[in-house]
C-alpha cells in the first residue's frame, strides 16, 4: 500500500474568481482539528474556518506546525483530500457572523467629538 499525498494548499479567492466564499467560523475554544500530509509527515492541525466556494469546493484553513519547531502558521487545504483526515470534531456550532466564532471582532466605531 502506497502512502497518501501530501494535502494540497489552495490559493487565496480573487476577485476575477467571482463571488466570494461562504466562510464559517468556530469558537477558539473548541476549534475541530485535522490531521494533515505535509512534507510526507502527519501534523495536527486546529482548524480556524471553513470556505464553501460558488463552485461547490471546499477548502479548510488550519493552524499548522510545517516544520517541527512549534512555530504554526495558517494554511489553507482543498477537501476532500487522502492527504487530510479529522483529527476530531467541535462540539460548536460554526457560524458565519462576524465577531462571532474564531472571527476577529468588529473594529470600534470611530466618534467624532464636537
Amino acid at each position: 500500500m502506497t502512502a497518501p499525498e501530501d494535502a494540497v494548499e489552495a490559493r487565496p479567492w480573487r476577485q476575477g474568481d467571482g463571488p466570494k466564499p461562504k466562510v464559517w467560523t468556530w469558537p477558539l475554544t473548541d476549534p475541530p482539528a485535522l490531521w494533515v500530509r505535509h512534507k510526507g509527515t502527519w501534523r495536527w492541525a486546529s482548524v480556524s474556518a471553513r470556505q464553501d466556494w460558488p463552485d461547490c469546493r471546499t477548502a479548510y484553513q488550519a493552524l499548522i506546525d510545517t516544520d517541527g519547531t512549534a512555530s504554526k502558521s495558517h494554511r489553507t487545504f482543498w477537501w476532500p483530500h487522502e492527504g487530510l483526515r479529522v483529527a476530531h470534531h467541535s462540539t460548536a456550532v460554526p457560524t458565519t457572523e462576524v465577531g462571532r466564532g474564531g472571527d476577529l471582532p468588529r473594529p470600534p466605531r470611530l466618534v467624532k467629538l464636537a
